[in-house]
């Protein structure tokens, strides 16, 4: 399965940046300013071997006139351990959702989160709401009939998805894996035109809104997202705390000053630290928190 949403990987610089509308070109005699393998993030991770010296970590890094960073994290591990890791995000010059995939599968179980995770908040801000997800309600409801909802997610994590958010476990099967790679390619299509379509912003204070809010969201995933333990039992402690903050959330410790602490104050302790549970609000929802017109329906959402 991974193996071949990573083909569909490889090709997402010719699809999305190579020639769309006439507008981007890659070769390299042509290639504008802003475009191309993306900095440091290329230079310094393209693969890395796990400990148990058979296991490869494939990378990949990209970067166009409105992506900061494409990048994305494969591995294929001989127990059928399979991991994809695939998020764009946008300059800060455009509003435009984050594309999020990530895939565990193991040979009885897939875990898989699927979306255009929002760049400001769409519970309580109806015009971004409108703006980005108004006309893709049908496309979430969709997939979200061929998978289901997967069971609990905290309230503080639900901030940071969208009401088409594919979010679902399953045991292997050719037809949800088939279904899967459908909705993958789908959602990479519509973020593409959504990309095509975005328009960039000049006002400074608009642009520096949106900084922020990528940098919250960084700031987020690179303490609290769940595939951490999953890096630290491949690569170790040190290395899997170097790729989760200069590769998979790079930006992190570069587009703002603030801390975890800063922009999530209920996660610290009385000593100072960060407290390591997922959810200290308690809530977690275990259905669908959407209707079907993309409302927002938990009740006494955090």
């Amino acid at each position: 399965m991974v193996g071949s949403l990573t083909i569909g990987i490889r090709a997402i610089p010719r699809q999305g940046f190579e020639s769309r509308k006439g507008r981007h070109k890659q070769s390299a005699e042509c290639q504008q300013p802003g475009e191309g393998p993306a900095g440091d993030a290329k230079e310094n991770f393209s693969h890395l071997m796990a400990m148990d010296g058979k296991t490869e970590l494939q990378m990949l890094s990209y970067e166009a006139p409105k992506i900061r960073l494409l990048r994305s994290l494969c591995v294929e591990q001989s127990d059928g351990m399979q991991v994809l890791d695939l998020g764009i995000f946008p300059r800060p010059e455009f509003d435009l959702p984050i594309f999020c995939a990530n895939f565990f599968t193991t040979a009885s179980m897939n875990i898989i989160v699927l979306d255009l995770n929002p760049l400001h908040d769409v519970i309580n801000q109806r015009d971004y709401r409108e703006k980005y997800y108004k006309r893709l309600i049908p496309l979430g409801l969709k997939y979200a009939e061929l998978l289901p909802w997967g069971g609990k997610i905290t309230s503080e994590s639900l901030k940071f998805f969208s009401p088409i958010v594919v979010w679902t476990k399953f045991s292997p099967s050719e037809s949800k894996h088939s279904a899967l790679y459908r909705a993958f390619m789908e959602y990479l299509k519509v973020w593409l035109e959504l990309m095509d379509q975005a328009t960039e912003e000049t006002r400074g204070p608009r642009i520096m809104c949106n900084l922020e809010a990528q940098h919250r969201y960084l700031t987020w995933r690179a303490e609290k997202d769940p595939g951490h333990q999953v890096l630290r039992r491949l690569i170790g402690e040190t290395r899997a705390k170097e790729t989760i903050r200069n590769f998979l959330f790079n930006g992190v410790d570069e587009l703002g000053s603030k801390t975890f602490i800063d922009y999530f104050p209920e996660y610290e302790c009385e000593d100072g630290t960060i407290n390591r549970k997922r959810s200290v609000i308690g809530k977690s929802f275990e259905s669908r928190p959407w209707d079907s017109r993309g409302e927002f329906i938990g009740e006494n959402y955090g």
